[in-house]
């Protein structure tokens, strides 16, 4: 069995209010969220989960509020001794602009996107304001994306499911760690959506829909699949990530 470990690195950071993330719960509370790219480590390829954003804003107020360093593209591959150009592999959990902004960095890699993201970035919605195109047309250009229909081996011991709880396209990636599978959800959420409060769950609700989603109760229903199936569940935007150097390693 092939295994990786997961590193999570900030690269960038939104803040606005909790019920972005969480529906119907949290409204008017101010909550600071990371905005990350994964580097699974394991195999002979460098591999990236989503790639951040381009300029974040990197102040000690933001750090505080997530509780860890946030880094430029280039200063958190350095932490790994990556940088842009040795990225074999993307795999994109969706396509709203500050999970591919640093995409046309990586001129050597592949990247795996769901083909309704595709759609949807050349043609969105007018609710869909995430999407601009500006941030893939040179990679699409240099013909490096392969498009996915569904759920996919990208190689041995990582895989994507098709989430569709965020975005049409939302692929969550299954990653075979020393400690079990883990799972980066492919939709914007943290830990409180599959942990409630006592408040949600007194009305009987086990997980919360993302704050902004394509059908809530498909995306309750999508929750609850990916949660019964991880072993080490990882929401996209948590906070406590920030802290982390490895997520995934054997335990003692």
């Amino acid at each position: 069995m092939h295994t990786y470990t997961i590193h999570p690195i900030v690269m960038g950071t939104k803040v606005f209010d909790q019920g972005m993330m969480t529906h119907q719960h949290a409204y008017g509370r101010p909550y600071t969220i990371p905005i990350y790219c994964w580097y699974l480590q394991g195999g002979d390829e460098n591999i990236l989960v989503d790639t951040g954003e381009m300029h974040p804003i990197q102040s000690p107020d933001r750090e505080t509020a997530i509780g860890g360093r946030i880094y430029t593209f280039e200063e958190g591959l350095a932490r790994w001794g990556q940088t842009p150009d040795r990225i074999d592999v993307v795999i994109h959990t969706h396509l709203h602009n500050d999970h591919c902004e640093n995409d046309f960095k990586c001129t050597n890699a592949v990247f795996y996107v769901h083909e309704q993201e595709l759609t949807r970035i050349h043609d969105p919605h007018p609710l869909d304001f995430r999407y601009l195109e500006d941030y893939i047309l040179e990679i699409e250009e240099r013909g490096q994306i392969r498009a996915l229909s569904g759920d996919a081996e990208i190689r041995p011991g990582i895989s994507v499911l098709h989430t569709p709880a965020h975005t049409p396209g939302g692929l969550s990636v299954a990653v075979d760690t020393p400690s079990g599978k883990a799972i980066i959800t492919g939709f914007c959420v943290i830990d409180e959506n599959f942990h409630p409060p006592k408040e949600i769950r007194a009305m009987e609700m086990e997980v919360i829909p993302p704050g902004t989603h394509v059908n809530t109760y498909e995306a309750y229903d999508i929750l609850l699949q990916v949660k019964q199936a991880a072993d080490i569940l990882i929401p996209l935007h948590e906070p406590r990530f920030a802290a982390m150097e490895t997520i995934g390693a054997q335990k003692s």
